[in-house]
């Protein structure tokens, strides 16, 4: 699909002095294991619109005042780590990943039962005892995983069951992008991982890729003035050396800076701060510029039909990843960075983000009269659709038929196994309803419970 252009409103600037030596530049993401998944079709696929610039069309604009209030509020709950005195979470919380490998056998990339012995070496290394007890601020410094131990490791349940094995690394509990702001709890005993609350997750993160940040770095960071990152999978680089992909989503405050040329006569320049990580631990302040004018955007874009189908239209097709997996997406995360560009604020998986809008409910309804409630219900493009477990982008109608984006594993089959879809996909709510061995009850439109709706 062809990407549509953005007009960018011009930049405000806060003077700040800094030796730009950093650049984002467009770029793709690395292929990788996550590219070597089943990626069957369903009659969807052919019978449907597969261009969302056909259902943006269907979009009701909303008003600037309406998406300053919901962007500020955004930014209040993207910055609230930086807030915190301690992790807001209980222990029963924090520890989910103890009952989650106790319960049940767990196995390891080569199919192989993973021994007690050895995921109680996590749950030590995991050092909960010395709970904030470092509380301090920090910041990502690229794109990074979130884990659920102090590892890099990955763990599964059954392989031989459908949804399990890889991509599903229970692990791997998220990811965050660049210039996340974070509270540190404490490390772990081996110090190579920091367990972090983000405002949409909690969990480890390996410390190379944090820094520790002061009142000075804070109050140079938090401007007032940010721009999002509009084009997927763009690389921050220093000279030609890649330091981190970028995701759509990821925030950049904007600045101006000054450099000397070679005559030491001052330039002012237009750039974008992020951090690295000193030797000792602590934030060191950039800036990055780049040359191209579309791939960042002052915060939030426009909701309008041509914003929505320029930034819709990179998530298609886009791989499914478990968690973030491999610098990829799955459902919420999915939903997560197109509802940010925008301004709209949601956690990480579909179980928060249906309390994060305002909530209809559809359980109970027929099939025929479920849709037609979706379709009076939910606004395209700003609403989304709910069953515990997966969420889903609505789109608009086609053919008096609710059509939706989603990262979609796959669909559930009689004999319980799946036929695996494994990417970002538009589909009506009865995903391959043409297949004879389809398991009915576990069809979208029969499953679905709620519609949340944004910016109402």
């Amino acid at each position: 699909m062809k990407l549509r252009t953005l007009i960018v409103v011009a930049l405000l600037t806060l003077p700040l002095t800094l030796q730009a030596t950093y650049t984002l530049v467009p770029s793709k993401r690395v292929h990788s294991k996550i590219d070597t998944l089943p990626k069957n079709s369903i009659a969807d696929m052919k019978n449907i619109p597969q261009d969302p610039a056909y259902y943006a069309k269907q979009v009701t604009a909303m008003s600037p005042k309406k998406q300053h209030k919901l962007d500020k509020e955004y930014n209040k709950r993207y910055f609230s780590p930086w807030s915190l005195k301690r992790v807001d979470k209980t222990s029963a919380q924090i520890t989910w990943p103890f009952r989650a490998v106790s319960k049940q056998i767990i196995y390891n990339s080569n199919h192989k039962v993973i021994k007690k012995s050895t995921y109680r070496q996590w749950m030590q290394n995991s050092n909960y005892k010395s709970l904030n007890s470092v509380a301090k601020y920090a910041i990502t410094t690229r794109h990074c995983n979130l884990h659920a131990f102090p590892m890099s490791r990955a763990f599964y349940r059954n392989p031989k069951k459908a949804g399990e094995g890889f991509p599903f690394d229970y692990n791997q509990n998220s990811s965050y992008h660049i210039n996340t702001p974070l509270f540190l709890s404490h490390y772990s005993l081996d110090k190579k991982w920091a367990f972090v609350r983000g405002s949409t997750a909690y969990g480890w993160i390996h410390i190379s890729s944090i820094a520790i940040v002061d009142k000075k770095f804070i109050k140079q960071f938090k401007n007032d003035d940010y721009s999002i990152v509009v084009k997927d999978n763009l690389k921050l680089k220093s000279d030609a050396k890649p330091l981190s992909i970028v995701k759509i989503g990821s925030i950049f405050p904007r600045t101006e800076y000054t450099i000397l040329n070679k005559e030491k006569q001052k330039i002012k320049k237009k750039g974008y701060l992020f951090a690295t990580r000193m030797s000792n631990g602590k934030a060191k302040l950039n800036v990055a510029s780049t040359s191209n004018p579309y791939i960042l955007a002052k915060k939030p874009i426009a909701f309008t039909a041509h914003n929505v189908a320029m930034i819709t239209e990179q998530f298609y097709n886009e791989p499914y990843g478990w968690g973030g997996l491999l610098e990829t997406r799955d459902c919420s995360s999915m939903t997560k960075d197109y509802l940010s560009v925008f301004g709209m604020f949601v956690r990480r998986n579909s179980g928060k983000q249906a309390k994060d809008g305002k909530y209809t409910n559809i359980k109970g309804y027929k099939k025929s009269q479920k849709k037609s409630r979706i379709i009076s219900k939910a606004k395209p493009f700003r609403s989304l659709l709910f069953v515990p477990g997966h969420i889903v982008l609505y789109l608009g109608e086609y053919k008096n038929e609710p059509v939706i984006m989603h990262t979609y594993w796959g669909v559930r089959l009689k004999d319980k196994s799946k036929y695996i879809l494994a990417r970002t996909v538009i589909t009506t709510t009865e995903p391959g309803k043409e297949l004879k061995n389809i398991k009915e009850s576990s069809k979208l439109i029969h499953t679905l419970k709620g519609v949340i709706s944004f910016g109402e």
